[in-house]
């Protein structure tokens, strides 16, 4: 991996401290400028883990969460953090969570505290959180809480308006890339993941989030929200090279 390479591509020129303050820019670049997209799983295009640097820097396209923080935090090892990586159970419409390595996120300890940092989750924190329990953590993107949830996960939660809800459970056991090839086939093949279930690209901006879905587009700026719909592949190609500088 070519770390000089990498943070081109996110536009990122700030300074490279080993610091609180540096993450938290280095996490909000790759969200502004790296899509959550899976989009080769409905082109029918194996995705490889160890092929994430290349599929988001030399080829100029995200991935999904295995993909998105499995390169992240080989970046911020390559630039001195000290990162390991998490397995999560994202919770589910039906109020359950779903099995362990269901979703990877990222643990970065500094100066003795621990951040979860996730660029691989959607309409998530654009900021690292710390791991201080039963504290609320304001961020760009929302207001967030993490509690434990049990003796073995600790519980993410988003405020809704008026409650915190859960967005997934984690363990802070450090875990190796492979230790995901299974739920990361599993996301791209079986009928009952939703990643195989509609085409997704998506991307946070400066004042809200621009989305393909399925044939729609969705601009969300502020509080106003657009939809368009896609007449068919021409226009949906035109919308992934406009909004996301992405041609398959």
């Amino acid at each position: 991996m070519n770390s000089l390479a990498y943070l081109a591509h996110l536009q990122y020129t700030g300074p490279l401290t080993v610091n609180l303050p540096t993450l938290r820019e280095l996490q909000a670049a790759h969200l502004l400028r790296v899509p959550f997209e899976n989009l080769d799983i409905h082109l029918g295009r194996p995705i490889e883990l160890a092929g994430s640097y290349a599929k988001i820097v030399e080829q100029g396209r995200g991935g999904f969460c295995y993909e998105l923080n499995g390169a992240f935090a080989e970046l911020l090892r390559a630039l001195g953090f000290t990162v390991r990586l998490i397995s999560a159970r994202v919770h589910t419409a039906g109020k359950e969570f779903g099995p362990e390595f269901d979703h990877m996120a990222c643990l970065v300890t500094l100066g003795g505290t621990e951040y979860l940092v996730d660029v691989g989750f959607g309409e998530f924190s654009l900021g690292p959180l710390a791991l201080t329990l039963d504290v609320e953590q304001a961020d760009p993107r929302g207001r967030f809480r993490i509690v434990r949830h049990d003796a073995q996960y600790l519980l993410v939660q988003k405020f809704d308006g008026s409650s915190f809800q859960p967005e997934y459970l984690f363990s802070e056991t450090p875990r190796e890339l492979t230790d995901f090839a299974g739920m990361c086939h599993f996301h791209q093949t079986s009928p009952d993941s939703h990643f195989t279930r509609k085409r997704l690209c998506t991307r946070a901006t400066p004042t809200g989030r621009v989305t393909v879905t399925g044939n729609t587009l969705k601009i969300k700026n502020g509080e106003s929200l657009t939809e368009t719909e896609l007449a068919g592949p021409a226009e949906f190609a035109q919308a992934l090279r406009q909004y996301f500088g992405m041609q398959l």
